[in-house]
């Protein structure tokens, strides 16, 4: 479990800069908690903390009932892929991996175990310098994995990899979970974390915007809309003008084809009956995880593409010609 307890951080200079401010979480086992955030969020010095990499200016965050430091085998306590690149290049990924294992006794049965699970075998004799992206990934996750700890930290762990190594991180993310395990994952593709997490925490300019599980996520966020097909353009159009009202958004998508917010599927279906309009699909749709995020972030966000420019709902700060020369 990691518990983070009124957690603040703060960088010198003047103006002082505020990474993290005041946040309070807890990391339960046995589900995988997805870490989500814009850039500059916060997100990478919250883990870096939780690492006891970055001392916080104040409160306090702990694994497994201790701060990391405190613990004596750490290994064997938490595992975490941070920097997958913050390896010697020189060494094989089997001397990287024994290496490691030396410093807590772990023996050489389980430096096999890691690199046949991250499918290493191939290269592990090989130079980590010469390793691709997705390579150094498996090896990053392979030390994260090597004490087998109980609590499991990744910061983007599908980063480069192939979609058979995504899809094999989301398994094993989800089994380490399956036997009681912390899990604590961020990432940038919603459509991955939304088939891996189970329970998400967004953070936004160094606060807590969310704390929920993706459902409660995906309820809470966006207005409910209901495709509707009708067996006709004229029906469409006449249903569209009998559905209009106060609150009420209707798109036409195509000729028979409308996406109705504000108004229940049954009042819909009500509707087309009463105008005896034929109705050959009503089908309720949810936001996407991605809608979601982007509506929990969108004042949350330090730096705009010029994509967002002239979008209604883009913040009134953007403006095309600022945007293009912004960092995005």
């Amino acid at each position: 479990m990691i518990e983070a307890r009124g957690l603040v951080k703060v960088y010198g200079g003047k103006p002082q800069k505020y990474a993290v401010q005041d946040i309070s979480f807890t990391v339960r086992p046995g589900k995988v908690t997805g870490f989500l955030g814009p850039n500059g969020a916060g997100k990478s010095t919250t883990m870096r903390m939780i690492m006891g990499l970055d001392d916080p200016t104040a409160g306090r965050v702990t694994v497994n009932g201790r701060p990391y430091a405190q613990h004596k085998a750490p290994l064997r306590e938490v595992g975490a892929l941070l920097d997958a690149k913050a390896v010697h290049t020189s060494r094989s990924a089997w001397h990287h991996l024994r290496a490691m294992a030396a410093t807590h006794g772990i023996p050489q049965q389980r430096i096999h175990e890691v690199i046949e699970l991250t499918g290493l075998g191939p290269v592990a004799t090989k130079r980590v310098g010469g390793f691709s992206l997705g390579m150094g990934q498996r090896l990053g996750i392979a030390a994260a994995l090597l004490g087998d700890p109980q609590t499991v930290i990744l910061d983007e762990p599908v980063n480069g990899l192939d979609p058979e190594g995504v899809l094999w991180v989301r398994n094993l993310a989800r089994s380490l979970a399956a036997e009681g395990r912390t899990v604590f994952l961020s990432s940038h593709l919603m459509s991955e974390m939304a088939q891996t997490a189970d329970h998400l925490i967004v953070i936004g300019r160094g606060r807590i915007i969310a704390d929920a599980s993706i459902q409660e996520i995906l309820d809470g966020q966006g207005r409910a809309r209901t495709r509707v097909r009708t067996g006709g353009p004229e029906g469409a159009q006449l249903l569209g003008r009998v559905l209009a009202g106060p609150g009420v958004s209707i798109e036409a998508r195509e000729g028979c084809l409308l996406e109705v917010s504000g108004v229940e599927p049954r009042a819909i279906a009500q509707a087309a009956l009463e105008q005896q309009v034929l109705v050959c699909e009503l089908t309720p749709l949810q936001a996407s995880l991605e809608e979601a995020y982007l509506d929990l972030t969108r004042d949350e966000v330090e730096y705009h593409s010029g994509a967002l420019a002239g979008r209604p709902d883009a913040p009134d700060d953007v403006a095309a010609p600022a945007a293009a020369g912004r960092q995005s």
